[in-house]
């Protein structure tokens, strides 16, 4: 499954690492990045295992800004 952020659009709220910490951080500048075993090219693109997809959905769904994409 592949996870894809817009940190442009980032609020840095933190909502993603409290739900899905394995996937989700805050980095040094506040805003979200995926976790370096999951990182594919760069902090806001990343690709997960099926055992990660129910809280990183729950991640995407809960973010207030929406900037969370999950692809199958």
């Amino acid at each position: 499954m592949k996870v894809l952020i817009n940190r442009e659009n980032c609020i840095g709220c933190g909502v993603c690492e409290a739900l899905c910490p394995e996937v989700f951080e805050i980095d040094e500048d506040g805003f979200s990045k995926i976790k370096e075993p999951y990182r594919k090219g760069g902090p806001e693109r990343g690709e997960v295992g099926e055992h990660l997809k129910g809280c990183v959905e729950e991640a995407s769904s809960s973010c207030p800004v929406s900037v969370i994409t999950v692809e199958d």
